[in-house]
């Protein structure tokens, strides 16, 4: 009898078995989701689902408008969040010392990513929308998802930046780099596929966030007026297109709610195959 023959236990055959049904399942549910969801949504798209806006005078639907209203907020909380959330994690990994501080601020972000959507939601109506006299607008959906996304952005840039060897940083020590040199040639480049992972998720967690929203972008599915008014869209409101998903759900306009769910489900899933595609290119470059 082999040593391994020996070690084979019926309690082991279980666990195995376990494990296997878990892996089968997840995956049988997620394509049972995505099945469901393509049969009962695919017979809702067409031209004008994807090119126009509602119109209750002609009796027409479409998700353009949530659409549009949906890349303004991404851009918007990208261009906010990416490069606090990249500076924080620089600071706290490279240039902070370990302290109370530095354990303040990890405890601050983690406590951050565990807050219930709906109450950031609360938060920024009262403060971005009333406050700062925002009101129903996308910047003040952009800036209540920014506090959102960074715990994101922070925690996956920080454990991106310590995969990094640190005898890149000893040695670039050793020729003469100063600190930040080292940080902007030799770490950042090293970390990038973990910095664009952090940031593809955050787009993913915007794609899919409705609660905070419904209390701070508003529910409006209006295009901008002209191209002159693109940049004054901004202070408008502007629905997502999971806050029109919910509006139709409530409405009783199911054939329309499965319509917007299946261009989310693309939207989801192209954002996992395009982390995986970038990360692999830039590891492989």
């Amino acid at each position: 009898m082999t040593l391994y023959k020996k070690k084979k236990r019926p309690l082991d055959a279980l666990m195995y078995g376990l494990i296997y049904f878990s892996g089968i399942f997840v995956a049988a549910l997620l394509a049972g989701i995505i099945i469901y969801i393509v049969v009962n949504g695919v017979p809702s798209i067409n031209r004008t689902f994807l090119s126009t806006i509602k119109s209750v005078a002609t009796g027409t639907f479409g998700i353009l408008g949530y659409m549009v209203n949906t890349l303004y907020i991404i851009i918007i909380t990208l261009l906010i969040a990416t490069p606090i959330g990249i500076g924080a994690a620089v600071y706290l990994t490279e240039y902070a010392k370990p302290g109370r501080l530095v354990s303040f601020i990890e405890f601050a972000t983690e406590t951050l990513s565990g807050i219930p959507s709906i109450i950031f939601g609360l938060f920024g109506m009262a403060f971005f929308g009333q406050s700062c006299h925002l009101g129903f607008s996308i910047i003040c959906g952009s800036l209540t998802l920014t506090l959102m996304i960074l715990p994101i952005v922070i925690r996956t840039t920080q454990e991106a930046l310590k995969t990094v060897p640190e005898s890149y940083r000893q040695g670039a020590l050793g020729l003469g780099a100063k600190k930040w040199r080292i940080i902007r040639t030799i770490v950042l480049p090293s970390a990038l596929p973990g910095i664009v992972t952090a940031i593809i998720l955050a787009v993913g967690r915007i794609v899919g966030e409705s609660a905070a929203l419904l209390f701070t972008a508003g529910s409006s599915y209006l295009l901008p007026k002209a191209l002159s008014g693109i940049f004054s869209h901004i202070m408008e409101s502007g629905g997502t297109m999971t806050i029109g998903l919910y509006l139709e759900m409530a409405e009783g306009n199911t054939d329309h709610a499965f319509g917007i769910a299946l261009i989310l489900i693309v939207l989801v899933l192209g954002i996992n195959f395009l982390t995986k595609f970038i990360t692999s290119k830039i590891t492989k470059g």
